[in-house]
């Protein structure tokens, strides 16, 4: 059955991309950079390719920290366990998948290939990438309450900067406009020059108070990414405000508009719930996994909200995994032996499932726009 069906379809047929960047960074800085960048790069080199090579090399990161530091418990022992290589490997990857997210619409309209197709695909891999960069930032301080926060806290941060991301989209949803947030340029930012200050300096750098009471790096890094998350949340309300009083949105019914809130809202409460009684304190013994399971069932739930906006459609109110996650729960419970066994299966159904939601619904899109995903050519061109 597929993904998409011709109502969704036909809805792409008329989408126009719309979107505001005022951030100073992208504007001034970036923007002028990636424009003198991009026109190095051959023409045969497809926007999707670049979009996906920077997706990987962030993924890169997250898979050699999860080796190197699976339970980050790495940065808290005397002796650091994480090779320093890791630290400007990091940086670097970062880095270039900032680059090639900012250069691949330049290439796209470069060479006339700017399309649904591309921004959905960019925005999808955006909707994971949410989870990971936080997650390997974590790695470099470390659990502990010494001079970092505990998993439960660290835990509220990826939750505040995924749930930021799904608010755009949502906003979106109802405005017909994306207003892209400026901590996301000030983050990537920060956290290259965070990766390269370990590399040249030691992890130890970060091991110090800033005053008496006890406020550490860790703390700090912890306090940033909660005010660059809510500092988008008011331009959101006053977007949404002005685009009723002015006409300009959607001007869906209250219903509607905030049906894309629902799914979010059903995972959020079963989540904590699970990780508030859970008998095993999955959130201590299995850190990341449940970090994994969050950023991979959010991602497919702001998927599904992109769809559903780029299309001019209603968003679905129930994410088909959420109940699943409630039967874990649920069994986990009754049976705490197999806690652990319901967790990681919930992690690998969850991230089976999304992959093949992105899978498809990218390859339904490429016939529907006789497209191929990571060529310049046509569909139809090639046979």
């Amino acid at each position: 059955m597929p993904y998409l069906t011709e109502e969704i379809l036909k809805g792409f047929d008329n989408y126009k991309y719309s979107a505001r960047d005022t951030s100073p960074l992208s504007i001034y800085i970036m923007h002028p950079f990636w424009n003198f960048l991009v026109e190095f790069f051959p023409k045969w080199v497809a926007p999707n390719l670049m979009t996906f090579a920077g997706f990987l090399l962030t993924a890169l990161n997250f898979i050699v920290l999860s080796y190197y530091d699976w339970d980050f418990y790495a940065q808290t022992h005397d002796e650091p366990r994480i090779p320093q290589w890791v630290w400007l490997m990091a940086a670097i990857n970062i880095f270039l998948a900032y680059t090639l997210d900012g250069i691949d619409g330049k290439q796209a309209r470069r060479i006339n290939l700017s399309g649904p197709l591309g921004e959905f695909f960019d925005h999808a891999l955006d909707s994971y990438t949410a989870s990971l960069i936080p997650v390997c930032l974590y790695s470099v301080f470390g659990r502990g309450a010494n001079f970092s926060a505990e998993p439960m806290r660290f835990y509220f941060v990826i939750l505040n900067v995924t749930i930021n991301f799904h608010i755009s989209h949502w906003e979106k949803y109802n405005t017909g406009v994306l207003y892209l947030p400026w901590g996301y340029d000030l983050g990537m930012w920060g956290s290259t020059l965070m990766y390269l200050a370990t590399y040249i300096l030691g992890p130890n750098i970060w091991k110090y108070h800033f005053t008496a009471s006890g406020l550490t790096c860790g703390h700090f890094l912890e306090f940033v990414l909660h005010i660059s998350a809510l500092s988008n949340i008011p331009m959101v309300f006053y977007n949404l405000y002005r685009s009723y009083a002015d006409k300009t949105g959607k001007m869906r019914t209250f219903v509607e508009c905030v049906r894309p809130l629902i799914p979010l809202s059903l995972f959020l409460f079963i989540i904590l719930m699970w990780l508030n009684f859970s008998p095993t304190d999955i959130i201590n013994n299995h850190t990341r996994a449940v970090y994994l399971l969050t950023g991979t069932v959010l991602s497919n739930i702001s998927c599904r909200l992109i769809v559903a906006q780029m299309s001019n459609t209603n968003c679905e109110t129930i994410n088909w995994i959420t109940p699943y996650l409630a039967g874990a729960f649920c069994v986990s419970l009754v049976i705490p032996r197999l806690e652990k066994i319901l967790l990681y299966s919930m992690l690998i159904f969850s991230t089976l499932s999304h992959w093949h939601y992105g899978k498809h619904v990218v390859h339904q899109l490429c016939e529907h726009f006789n497209r191929i995903c990571f060529g310049v050519t046509k569909r139809t061109e090639k046979e």
